[in-house]
């Protein structure tokens, strides 16, 4: 069984920092990509950033100079460093890896259960 863990959502004043975590466990093989999603009330889910196991990372525009992306590999870890947060920031943050896992043919997606962050003063 795998699953991804994230912690680290919360309530900050604008302009201020949080850092989330995201931690897979189970029986993997290799992951390919890790990142963050995510969803405001009312609105689609949206790609915040990814890292791919090569080192190459993708943001979303409303977050590029803000926001940082970064893998520890042998933890099968990564982490989302937010900076300078702004009250449009708010919504639930959902972590997802791409992986090989035992067993399996086949990279698959997967979803960590979401932490929520508030920004608001």
């Amino acid at each position: 069984q795998v699953q991804l863990v994230e912690s680290g959502g919360g309530l900050v004043q604008p302009g201020g920092s949080l850092r989330l975590s995201c931690a897979a466990s189970g029986s993997i093989v290799s992951i390919y990509v890790m990142g963050w999603y995510r969803q405001a009330p009312g609105k689609q889910r949206e790609l915040v950033a990814r890292a791919r196991s090569g080192g190459s990372t993708n943001y979303a525009d409303s977050v590029k100079g803000r926001f940082t992306i970064s893998r520890d590999n042998p933890k099968n870890t990564a982490y989302l460093q937010m900076n300078s947060l702004k009250p449009e920031d708010t919504a639930v943050y959902y972590c997802n890896a791409v992986m090989l896992t035992t067993g399996q043919p086949a990279p698959s997606d997967y979803w960590g259960q979401g932490t929520q962050v508030t920004v608001s003063s």
